[in-house]
């Protein structure tokens, strides 16, 4: 038995609305078709807002007509009779990324006395975890400390920081910094979806590096920030190339695990900071060791104390080791840098901090 449009009409009658009334009385139905066991529908509402209500009946009314003898195919979709309201007024706009601006030489950073970058080879060895916790280290220490996200393809510090929210722009031009933990900080995180990718060529990649250092407010809090701390994305690459060219530096510390692949990369991003005449501050080893939470043994899971070494055949200061443990994954997730409260690790962080407050570049 072939369906017909009474038949059909009176499955769809069976779906109520919500206010009363069912898709049929309330005349919510549009181009029924029937043709070869084929039954095709649309769902209208008068907005939007009724649209996105009637979509959630579409499962139930497509199951009604399915039910029905000799149906094989049913195609719903859901629109809206009136057009979308339209979108409120924006303030003035934003955009990051572009081409640089040129400029003659290394231009200071308004209000930023000393400038750190956090390096490493290669990716996976915790430069950024480092990164956050030790801005956090030395706010504790009483430092005015700056924390520029600029692993622009992976940006990680809204997360690590527990603060995600767009930054404001008054002009459409001055980027206003967000602050947590006693840190002043910005990402390129910040200005897009967590999940949403960075798909720059590398001048879109330094016109956006310039940007949040140039165009970001360092002084919103007010006072001039002691040391901003840049966490670089892994490699050697565009990043690293126009900040150490383009921005006067007081140094670079590399984090890098144990084992021999890391270092040889780890040797990369010295080689590199060399050629670029941007000094080494120190070297860190991180998931230097492990402690078993149920027996204490200790292990040395990618190999301990070459970081120690490579700095000594270097000349270079070591500035410490930390540990692979699993509440400094637990804190970076929830927001809270592990520095930021206490017990061994933060104090590692803040042996690092006292270090780096000894040189006196931070």
């Amino acid at each position: 038995m072939m369906p017909t449009k009474d038949t059909v009409t009176a499955a769809l009658r069976a779906i109520a609305v919500p206010g009363g009334g069912d898709l049929i009385s309330r005349d919510l139905i549009r181009a029924l078709t029937i043709e070869a066991g084929t039954v095709r529908f649309v769902l209208e509402g008068e907005t939007p807002e009724a649209a996105k209500m009637l979509e959630t009946l579409r499962p139930a009314a497509e199951s009604a007509v399915r039910a029905l003898p000799g149906i094989t195919t049913v195609v719903a979709v859901t629109t809206a009779h009136g057009p979308a309201p339209s979108p409120a007024p924006k303030s003035p706009g934003l955009k990051i990324g572009g081409h640089p601006t040129p400029q003659a030489g290394p231009v200071p950073v308004q209000g930023v006395r000393s400038i750190i970058a956090v390096g490493s080879g290669k990716g996976g060895v915790g430069k950024s975890t480092v990164a956050s916790n030790l801005a956090v280290a030395l706010a504790r220490a009483g430092r005015k400390v700056g924390l520029l996200d600029a692993d622009i393809y992976g940006p990680s510090q809204p997360r690590m920081m527990g603060n995600t929210q767009r930054p404001a722009s008054p002009d459409g031009k001055t980027i206003m910094p967000l602050e947590a933990h006693g840190v002043t900080f910005m990402s390129i995180g910040l200005m897009m979806k967590e999940d949403e990718a960075v798909i720059w060529r590398g001048p879109m990649l330094m016109g956006a590096l310039q940007q949040m250092l140039g165009q970001v407010n360092w002084t919103a809090g007010g006072s001039d920030l002691d040391v901003m701390i840049v966490d670089l994305p892994p490699g050697t690459g565009d990043v690293q190339l126009t900040l150490c060219q383009k921005t006067p530096l007081a140094g670079a510390i590399i984090v890098s695990t144990p084992q021999d692949v890391a270092l040889l990369d780890a040797r990369k991003a010295l080689d590199m900071f060399k050629k670029l005449n941007t000094p080494v501050l120190g070297l860190i080893e991180n998931m230097s060791t492990y402690v078993c939470p149920n027996c204490g043994h200790e292990a040395h899971l990618f190999g301990h104390g070459g970081v120690a070494d490579e700095a000594k055949r270097l000349g270079l200061p070591f500035l410490g080791e930390l540990p692979l443990d699993l509440s400094v994954r637990l804190a970076g997730d929830a927001g809270t840098p592990v520095a930021a409260g206490s017990g061994p690790i933060a104090d590692a962080y803040a042996h690092i901090a006292a270090a780096l407050v000894t040189q006196g570049v931070a």
